[in-house]
């Protein structure tokens, strides 16, 4: 896309980039393609994981190390950024780990522990940084904070398990916040993002179904990360200065398709012609 300075002289944190398949890692490039300046984050594991200080590089960004289920780590990382900016414009919490997903444990029978560390850093760390931030008062009045959701939070995709749990919490998590950050004048939301190619998204049993199906039913198709990258933009500019507690579908039309002619008519088929 061309570029149009929707965000010049803003300032922000971007959480959650490891590669380039990241959504994270698109909206850092929007960002900065729009003019915004901006810290990177990451939990210190993600040091040997992932290739950050390229995208830091690119985008002439600090990169602060911080677990972000870490209430010392988050508190210092706000220290850090008044000191580099002063107060920011934005935040953009794209954090997301499915640990009995990737460990293939059925949702009926989720390790307890394993799970409430899924809800700790998929929801509860969006809690955690907005904390933070507000205590540090380190996000300036007209701020926005925006998060990314997936449709799994509303409705259950079978493969998806503890993650639609976290989603939903997440979402709320925004709901929550919103109506008291209002009276500081910050606005926060979540997109709801497509099936993507990320490296979270690859982690789940079933995902190339779940994008397939996604692909096919959504009228324009998936939403590819780069164009979520595009729409972040307009949520972290001043042209959505009155939008918030929303959760925003990004996803090609998905979430208001109940069938679609090119599932019926397979179907049909099979209906008449039952034998394998």
């Amino acid at each position: 896309m061309d570029r149009n300075g929707l965000l010049a002289g803003k300032k922000g944190v971007i959480f959650g980039a490891l590669n380039e398949s990241s959504i994270a890692w698109a909206i850092a490039e929007a960002a900065h393609r729009e003019g915004a300046e901006f810290a990177l984050s990451n939990a210190p594991v993600a040091r040997r994981l992932g290739s950050l200080d390229q995208l830091a590089e690119r985008t002439g960004s600090p990169v602060l190390w911080a677990d972000a289920t870490r209430d010392e780590d988050l508190s210092g990382l706000f220290d850090q950024l008044k000191a580099q900016y002063g107060q920011i414009d934005f935040i953009v919490h794209a954090i997301a780990m499915g640990v009995n997903v990737r460990k293939r444990r059925a949702y009926e029978k989720l390790n307890y522990s394993w799970y409430a560390k899924t809800l700790d850093v998929s929801a509860i760390s969006l809690h955690r940084i907005v904390h933070h931030a507000m205590e540090a008062k380190a996000l300036r009045t007209g701020g926005s904070v925006l998060t990314i959701s997936y449709i799994g939070a509303q409705r259950s995709f079978s493969k998806y398990s503890e993650m639609g749990d976290a989603k939903a919490l997440l979402e709320s998590i925004v709901r929550t916040w919103g109506a008291r950050l209002g009276a500081h004048g910050i606005r926060i939301n979540a997109i709801s993002q497509s099936p993507t190619r990320t490296t979270a998204g690859q982690g789940i049993s079933g995902f190339d179904a779940m994008f397939e199906f996604g692909d096919r039913l959504a009228p324009l198709g998936n939403a590819s990360a780069a164009s979520c990258g595009d729409y972040a933009v307009t949520l972290l500019s001043d042209l959505t200065r009155m939008v918030t507690m929303q959760t925003l579908y990004h996803d090609g039309g998905f979430s208001h398709m109940g069938i679609s002619d090119e599932f019926i008519e397979p179907l049909m088929r099979s209906l008449k012609d039952p034998s394998p």
